[in-house]
């Protein structure tokens, strides 16, 4: 099977894990680097002995067939839109957009050149999750009836060295970590039909203990914490909460309950991890994970897929029309709270289809 060539626009922290996992996938030909400041994207193409390019080099470049956008949110829906308009099918980290409304212009520019467009996060296709998929459909659990998921940390000013854009329009622990939480589950047990939610801010202000901008203060323009009730389309009725907000837990990060038994899935925010499942009266087993990608960071996965996808013309998993639905749930949270009302869903995707069990090393097919 022939090579896709990539190019990779934004050479941020994230980006040295996405050029890492690359090397897992021999489909990707990573082509050239790019970002709004020139001196990132020739350090970390030099770092990976690549080639760094300005973004309109990038975009002009004939080889490259997939623009991995790894901008900060609030560039994703521009710079998405100027790879389309360039003939590049794109796969962007999320969130795919700051509102569904800004996200669909992406979609529809997508299918007007008749485009694909994919969105991280890519993790549900890591092992643990997919085996925790295989479980559900395989009936371990019975029914889904309920759930829980929680993520919830004191703050990213703590550990990120720049960390503004976390609490600026964009951010919030919601739409920086429920893209996780809401994939996986959207993965697991189908789309959301319904949300309610109710939202709060701790804090105008935040001081970055991080380095190098440590003491540095930056305003906080979203809410802080989030919490709500997702209702399912399968009628699964699942509680999430998201906090920066939050010193110390002791909350699994998703548990679903059904007719047969509860299953402890691993974090969404990994590629692998414990998974147990219990029956009422009993204690939590072990179960063994069946799939591959079950340990390492993947980090490029989702772009590999979708190199995958279109050299064997077929749906791509961690698509668009995923990422939009994810979005519109997680805007959702923020409209309930603010209204008082429930909010319905109006998205609808298909659960991506599950990866193989057995799957030679760098194979997606």
């Amino acid at each position: 099977m022939s090579k896709v060539g990539i190019g990779i626009i934004g050479c941020g922290n994230i980006s040295e894990a996405y050029l890492k996992a690359a090397s897992t996938f021999p489909i990707l030909d990573i082509r050239g680097l790019a970002d709004m400041k020139p001196e990132a994207a020739q350090a970390r193409a030099a770092q990976f002995g690549l080639k760094s390019c300005s973004v309109d080099a990038l975009l002009r470049d004939p080889s490259i067939e997939i623009i991995v956008n790894l901008t900060i949110p609030a560039a994703h829906v521009e710079v998405g839109l100027q790879a389309l308009r360039a003939g590049k099918h794109v796969h962007s980290e999320k969130p795919l957009g700051l509102s569904t409304a800004q996200a669909r212009t992406l979609l529809e520019e997508a299918d007007k050149h008749g485009l694909r467009v994919g969105c991280a996060p890519d993790t549900f296709l890591g092992g643990s999750h997919q085996t925790c998929r295989k479980l559900i459909d395989e009936g371990a659990i019975g029914q889904p009836l309920a759930g829980s998921a929680f993520f919830m940390c004191p703050g990213h000013e703590r550990w990120h060295p720049n960390p503004a854009f976390y609490y600026a329009a964009g951010g919030g622990p919601m739409l920086d970590m429920g893209p996780y939480y809401i994939t996986a589950l959207v993965n697991l047990i189908g789309p959301v039909a319904r949300v309610s939610g109710a939202v709060a801010r701790a804090r105008s202000e935040r001081v970055i203990t991080s380095e190098p901008l440590k003491g540095t203060k930056i305003p906080v323009e979203v809410a802080t914490h989030v919490t709500g009730t997702m209702e399912f389309a399968s009628g699964a009725v699942v509680s999430i909460a998201t906090s920066f907000d939050v010193p110390r837990h002791r909350h699994s990060h998703i548990e679903l309950y059904g007719t047969e038994a509860s299953l402890s899935a691993p974090d969404p925010n990994r590629f692998f991890g414990a998974i147990e499942l219990a029956r009422a009266g009993q204690d939590w087993i072990p179960q063994p994970t069946e799939h591959p990608f079950a340990t390492g960071n993947h980090r490029i996965m989702g772009a590999a897929d979708l190199a995958f996808a279109i050299r064997n013309n077929r749906p791509h998993r961690a698509s668009g029309a995923l990422a939009l639905h994810v979005l519109e749930v997680m805007e959702a949270f923020q409209t309930s709270s603010d209204s008082g009302r429930h909010v319905t869903i109006e998205t609808r995707p298909q659960r991506p289809a599950m990866l193989p069990t057995h799957l030679p090393p760098g194979e997606l097919d």
